[in-house]
């Protein structure tokens, strides 16, 4: 009983703050909340992709059945990720779970003891979760500030590693991917990149941010997640060879994990053979985000950033985190789907509203959220 009691005066320490996190059902409520940013989740044209392909792989196993290193491995992962290594043009790829996965895999393997890692204080849990599986020395430097970083490098020790977002998953701004690159140049570093929030959106095909800007030789590593614009699961980290090849013998996420699913990776064949198809989706996402972004910003009492993003954060100038609470709450009430982000997902005072922008959102939907965000401040 005294270990109930503990958990349950932590969770009324979270409650007490306003920050208690819980499961929630929406069901029938327009989509601000998902990062199913092109609707291939919900792609019918991709349902009917996976189901011809499906009849091809009917051979193999429902599941891997093992880790890949034993029992788990089989022709279709390899065909896979020699895909992506083509399409992030990389030199080789290897796959995991998912996005967690695959950071935690990449950052608590790679960065040896001696080693130092720079990253951005913006970064996604996973990349600080992963650091701190690490024997190496890390520390962040402020959001997206090159000055900051450089200033930072006098403590470094070893191999030099630098991890960012290419689109960062709350700030929805991007990272100044070319002044990075320079400066890691400069000092030897590695650059480690991840893509979540830019595949599918940046890039000819969506190839995400490192591909757009002709930084695939400048960038040690990308992170491609699936779990978002591509409308899967799962993930890959795109390197060298010689990366992959130690991942495979070092990396724990990857070693002693069952594969995934052979549906999983049909569903990732076929959303890559879609993807190159979707530059009007890609188009229109961009169009609404902005055309948000100029209704939000006309609201009195709200500030909305940043510009140029399909991820969208309202800021309140008055009111703390019940406040933004209570207007999810009347928004979800108004039958749109748009949810707070608060403390320790994001530091104290900077909690806000996450609004994501859709292919598949229309300008009458766009309109409504903007009312009924100002009927609700």
């Amino acid at each position: 009983m005294d270990l109930h009691i503990r958990l349950q005066q932590k969770l009324a320490e979270r409650a007490a703050q306003g920050n208690l996190r819980q499961l929630k059902t929406t069901a029938g409520l327009t989509d601000f909340c998902s990062n199913d940013y092109l609707g291939l989740a919900r792609s019918e044209n991709l349902r009917a992709y996976i189901k011809a392909a499906e009849q091809q792989y009917n051979h193999l196993p429902l599941g891997a059945t093992g880790s890949r290193l034993l029992s788990g491995n089989h022709l279709l992962f390899e065909e896979l990720e020699e895909t992506i290594v083509q399409y992030h043009q990389g030199e080789a790829a290897l796959l995991y779970n998912s996005g967690y996965a695959a950071n935690v895999g990449l950052l608590s393997a790679l960065p040896q003891r001696g080693d130092t890692v720079f990253y951005d204080e913006a970064s996604h849990a996973s990349m600080k979760d992963g650091l701190r599986l690490s024997f190496a020395k890390s520390y962040s430097f402020r959001h997206n500030s090159v000055q900051d970083l450089q200033q930072k490098m006098r403590l470094a020790t070893g191999q030099v590693y630098v991890v960012v977002e290419s689109v960062y998953s709350m700030e929805g701004d991007r990272a100044p991917l070319q002044e990075l690159a320079l400066l890691c140049r400069t000092y030897n570093a590695a650059l480690i990149v991840d893509e979540a929030h830019a595949v599918g959106l940046y890039g000819e095909k969506g190839e995400g941010l490192t591909v757009a800007l002709g930084l695939e030789n400048e960038v040690f590593a990308q992170v491609i997640t699936y779990g978002k614009a591509m409308g899967a699961h799962g993930a890959a980290v795109v390197g060298p060879r010689v990366l992959r090849d130690f991942l495979i013998n070092y990396s724990r996420a990857f070693i002693y994990t069952t594969g995934l699913p052979t549906h999983a990776l049909i569903a990732l064949k076929c959303a890559y053979q879609l993807l190159p198809q979707l530059n009007e989706a890609r188009s229109q996402v961009k169009a609404m985000a902005s055309y948000l972004f100029e209704q939000l910003n006309k609201i009195n009492g709200l500030r909305c950033a940043p510009e140029a993003s399909v991820i969208l954060s309202v800021y309140m100038e008055e009111g703390g985190p019940g406040k933004l609470k209570a207007l999810a709450s009347f928004l979800q009430a108004e039958m749109f789907d748009v949810r707070p982000v608060l403390s320790p997902t994001v530091p104290q005072g900077r909690e806000r509203l996450r609004v994501i922008v859709h292919a598949y959102n229309t300008t009458e939907e766009i309109e409504g959220l903007a009312k009924a965000i100002a009927k609700g401040i």
